[in-house]
Parts: C-alpha cells; sequence; structure tokens
C-alpha cells in the first residue's frame, strides 16, 4: 500500500477531483463559435441512480449501481480528519488509519490486507483534513466477505502497544520522506501556520514531529473510540450490485454495531487579516518558490448563488489547460518569468478555504517578479474581464472530465463519499456543473476584484540554499501506508 508523495496538482486535475471527483483532467479543444450552450443535459445518462440509506444505528449506505464489469468498490467514509485534532496530538487521525490495519477481535496485525488479497481485490486508505476514508475494489461475489472485514475493523480494531510503537516510527519515517525532504511540503506547512489563527486547518495532517514522538498508544485508541462511531460515518458501494441486496448485507454486518452519539464539535471562528503576511523559508533546494494564498469564500451549499462558482472559473481561465493565461503570459511569453507557474481553489471544506498562485521563477528571475506577474494577472482580469470563448474552453472541459469520470465505479464511489462528509446531496455533480456552466464573464470580473487585495494574502518563499551531500539521505526501508491529502 505505497504512494507517491502528495503534491499541490496542476489546476485542471485538483479542480475535477475536489469538485467533481474525476481522476484526470482531460484537455479539451476550444468549441466553435456556433456552439450549442452546454447544459448538464449534454452529459450521458447512467443506468440506475444512486441510493442512500439510513441503517438502524444511524450510519449512511449510499449505493450506486454500474453494471458494465462483474466488480464492486466499497469504501468506509468517517467524517474526522485532522481538523478534529486537538492541539499536542496532531497527525492522530492518521495514525488511526495506519492502526486500522493492524489488527481486531477477529484478525491478526496485517491480516486484513492478506484477506482482501485473497479476495483477488486491491485496497488502500487515506486521510485528510477534514475524513478519513478506506476502500477495497474487489470481484462482486465477494463484497459480503469485504463487507465482514470492514465492519469487524470499524467495530473491533484492536492491537498490542507494540505494534503501535513499530508503526509510528513509519509514520514519522512519512513525515521525513513526504514533508521534511521537501522544501515545497515544509514551506506549505509554515504558510498554513501562518495563515490560519483559530482553525485547526494551521496543523499538518501528518502531524507535527514533536506530537508524533510524544504520541501514545492510548491517545490513539482514545481518537478512535471517540470519533468512529456509526452516525459519524458512511459506507458506499459501487458497482454491479443490487441496492436492495446490499442493503441487506449492510444491516447484517454494519447495522449490529451499537449506536453512539457523534461527539459534539465545536466552531472555530477565523480572525480577520488585516495586511498581508510574509514567510521567508531558507532550504537545500536547487530553485526558488513561491506561493500566494488569499482568503475566499467557501461553497456553502450547491443551491447558493455563490461567489465560490465564479472563483472555480476564475482558477480554471488562468491555469486550467494547456496555455492556459498564467501559462501563456508568464511561461511562455516574451517577458518569459517563471518555469512553472500554477492556479487553484479549495472550493468546499470543513475549514476556511485558499486561492493559491504559485510560481518557479526562470533563471536570472526573481520571486518577487514571479508574486508581481502572477497578481497582474489577476488584476488584469479585475480590470479587462475575460471572454465568452475562454470559458467555453473551461466549461468543455468540466463536461468531458464528467462525462470519462462515469467510466470508473471506483471515481463515483469517491464523489459520493465526498459529497456526503461535506453534507451534499446525492445529484450534487450536476448541481454543480449547472452551476458551473451558468457563471458569467461578468462574475469572473467581479470575483478577480474582490478578493485578491493584500487583507487576503500570505505569501511563502522559499529561498534556496546550497545543496549538500548531508542533505540527500538515504532511502527509508520504510513505506507509506495511505494517502494524505
Amino acid at each position: 500500500m505505497k504512494h507517491p508523495p502528495p503534491s499541490r496538482q496542476p489546476f485542471a486535475a485538483a479542480l475535477l477531483a475536489a469538485c467533481l471527483a474525476v481522476a484526470a483532467p482531460v484537455h479539451a479543444q476550444q468549441p466553435p463559435a456556433d456552439a450549442a450552450p452546454l447544459t448538464p443535459s449534454a452529459l450521458p445518462s447512467t443506468a440506475q441512480s444512486p441510493q442512500q440509506f439510513r441503517l438502524a444505528n444511524g450510519m449512511t449506505l449510499i449505493v450506486q449501481p454500474d453494471h458494465r464489469a462483474p466488480t464492486a468498490v466499497q469504501m468506509l467514509w468517517v467524517r474526522v480528519g485532522s481538523v478534529d485534532e486537538l492541539d499536542g496530538t496532531s497527525g492522530v487521525a492518521h495514525v488511526v488509519e495506519h492502526m486500522m490495519f493492524k489488527g481486531s477481535a477477529l484478525l491478526k496485525p496485517g491480516e486484513f490486507s492478506r484477506r482482501v488479497a485473497a479476495l483477488g481485490g486491491r485496497e488502500n486508505a487515506f486521510t485528510t483534513r477534514d475524513y478519513t476514508g478506506y476502500y477495497q475494489q474487489i470481484p462482486v461475489e465477494r463484497l459480503e466477505e469485504a463487507m465482514r472485514l470492514e465492519a469487524d475493523r470499524f467495530a473491533n480494531n484492536q492491537w498490542p502497544d507494540d505494534e503501535f510503537r513499530r508503526e509510528i516510527e513509519v509514520v514519522k519515517e512519512e513525515r521525513r520522506m513526504r514533508t521534511e525532504d521537501q522544501p515545497r511540503a515544509l514551506l506549505g506547512e509554515q504558510q498554513n501556520a501562518a495563515i490560519f489563527n483559530a482553525s485547526p486547518y494551521r496543523r499538518p495532517v501528518v502531524g507535527w514531529m514533536s506530537d508524533l514522538s510524544a504520541m501514545t498508544a492510548d491517545d490513539v485508541r482514545a481518537f478512535y473510540r471517540h470519533w468512529y462511531v456509526p452516525e459519524n460515518a458512511a459506507i458506499v458501494v459501487a458497482g454491479d450490485v443490487d441496492p436492495q441486496k446490499v442493503r441487506a448485507m449492510a444491516e447484517r454486518y454494519y447495522g449490529r454495531i451499537p449506536a453512539r452519539a457523534v461527539p459534539v464539535r465545536k466552531p472555530y471562528t477565523e480572525l480577520p487579516q488585516r495586511g498581508i503576511r510574509r514567510i521567508e523559508f531558507k532550504a537545500p533546494a536547487e530553485q526558488a518558490y513561491v506561493s500566494l494564498a488569499f482568503r475566499v469564500p467557501q461553497l456553502g451549499a450547491v443551491e447558493q448563488d455563490s461567489d465560490a462558482w465564479a472563483l472555480l472559473v476564475l482558477a480554471a481561465v488562468l491555469d486550467g489547460y494547456n496555455g492556459s493565461r498564467l501559462d501563456r503570459a508568464l511561461v511562455r511569453g516574451p517577458e518569459r518569468v517563471a518555469d512553472g507557474v500554477s492556479a487553484g481553489y479549495g472550493l468546499y471544506g470543513r475549514g476556511p478555504q485558499l486561492f493559491y498562485l504559485t510560481g518557479v521563477p526562470a533563471a536570472g528571475k526573481t520571486t518577487e517578479a514571479v508574486e508581481a506577474a502572477l497578481r497582474a494577472q489577476v488584476a488584469r482580469i479585475a480590470q479587462e474581464g475575460v471572454s465568452e470563448a475562454e470559458l467555453a474552453r473551461v466549461k468543455t472541459q468540466w463536461v468531458a472530465s464528467e462525462t470519462y469520470k462515469r467510466d470508473s465505479v471506483m471515481a463515483q464511489a469517491r464523489e459520493l463519499g465526498s459529497q456526503w462528509v461535506q453534507g451534499l446531496p446525492l445529484d450534487a455533480d450536476a448541481r454543480m456543473l449547472a452551476k458551473l456552466l451558468a457563471v458569467t464573464p461578468a462574475q469572473v470580473q467581479a470575483v478577480a476584484g474582490r478578493y485578491f487585495g493584500d487583507d487576503q494574502l500570505t505569501v511563502a518563499t522559499l529561498r534556496p540554499q546550497p545543496m549538500s551531500s548531508a542533505a540527500k539521505r538515504p532511502r527509508s526501508p520504510f513505506g507509506p501506508v495511505g494517502e494524505i491529502r
């Protein structure tokens, strides 16, 4: 269960993963001027719509039939992530994810993975700020056995202290590999800590190393017992299945888990920002790097006529396809200032969201020049607006990506689970797409002028230091388990 280190994806992929849960971007060609207006009805319909049920103990079940192949995906979503941690135990949500593979009342450490492999399946897990997820993709006739295994570890996760002591060293090595050996990841941690004062988003998902070193087995057990309750979880099944049969199996294995109240979550109100904030970070690196993070509104509900939709379109205009505005002006243009640029917007989450602009200076150029050039592109849109042709291009891309997403039962399951975490309806994808396709040039111009001032901005700059042999640690014998996003 090994994954590459996470990175800030190019905007097309990041947008579609966050908004439409699509695995990969599709670079669409610009439509002809006389093309018919895009609407969600242009999408191919699925054979059956997803169905949602509430089990006897309060757990949610979502089933998406897709009969094109004899396979099924089961995903367990728990509405708990690093946002739910307390100071001093950062990283514990991710450690719980690791320990869920280390045994139960019925299974020895590591046996869960061996059982899934014996079923002909593959499995893994992921931890984010807002949620934790586990999945198995198996032949459909093995779904019931996968349900029995997942329900057992959800309800009965247990392991000896020695397993924790070994696994916490794996997590610490994962932090070294993915963060401490990655200057931009370290910079991102420092930037988040500067942006957020009250919000738990200021802490890294993997946790601070000091907290990991001080963490105990009982800290992990307490977090698991506190949050892993049926009403705080959802099972999503997508594939060649019958919803009523899946419901009966879910009641048999999950519905018998004793109900418990979901702990009360306290609100965290972020303080207003009063002036630009700057972080200077020195580390051995080959190139400098600058990251601009602007505080912007997040999506509240799909039905809202929110500025969030226009911000999402703005990010796509800036960096949503090959040859988009940032790439054309800063990387390929005659006044080339950057080797690479990006733009991205979080859209929704359980905490406040940000709009990022990033860049790597070209040879002979400074981070200050890249910062100014990035801000100038947004200011230009605020002054001059965008064209209908630009919007048509990114909208065509979204429709194409939504179409291709439907070829993957994993993508369908992941989309439904992420929507459940945010409290969105089952048809949120179609509603979102309708909102995005309705965004006008005037709305994009308006948000470009509204949210990109100094009082919303935190700038983080990586100042590269000479590389040395000491900075190049040998590859770890440990492999990371699960994803951190």
